[in-house]
């Protein structure tokens, strides 16, 4: 993980002998090695963005490209169900609640002007790679594709029982 220690950026470098070591961004290690991982700030407003369900981040990503702020004022609302976000632990679900909202309203006021929906567009974007660093999580993944599949099966139950001719 990156870290400022003593003015100069720190990550993690990875060598054949030495996974994981520390050294300083963009300086020659004794293996030769490079850093690979550096984290970026993020503003409070891109720290609010859920973490959401692969399918659902597609759904909000593709709302916010034809109607923009949609998909973000729908993801705010995931964020009242459970979905979870970096901001959570420092400010508190109603609190990134209302900056996914005002994110909206942004994203839909400044659209006249484009860049509302290039903000929007963006948005969406993030939204998927947040929920696909989700979905790489193998227990996450497990848990989700489980309730995925039972989620269809119930699906597929329901039409099975439906009749047709009512």
């Amino acid at each position: 993980m990156a870290q400022k220690e003593a003015g100069t950026q720190q990550g993690r470098v990875k060598t054949e002998d030495n996974v994981g070591a520390k050294a300083v961004a963009g300086g020659l290690t004794a293996g030769g090695g490079v850093v690979v991982e550096v984290r970026e700030k993020k503003g409070p407003l891109r720290a609010a963005i859920p973490t959401m369900p692969f399918p659902l981040a597609v759904i909000c990503l593709f709302l916010n490209t034809f109607i923009p702020g949609l998909g973000t004022f729908i993801s705010a609302f995931t964020v009242l169900c459970g979905a979870r976000s970096e901001l959570i632990s420092e400010r508190g679900v109603c609190c990134v609640f209302w900056l996914n909202v005002a994110a909206a309203f942004i994203q839909i006021l400044t659209a006249v002007i484009m860049v509302g929906w290039i903000m929007s567009i963006f948005w969406g974007m993030d939204m998927v790679i947040l929920a696909s660093q989700w979905l790489s999580n193998s227990v996450y993944q497990t848990c989700f594709l489980f309730s995925l599949s039972f989620s269809i099966l119930l699906l597929s139950v329901f039409c099975l029982t439906v009749d047709p001719d009512v």
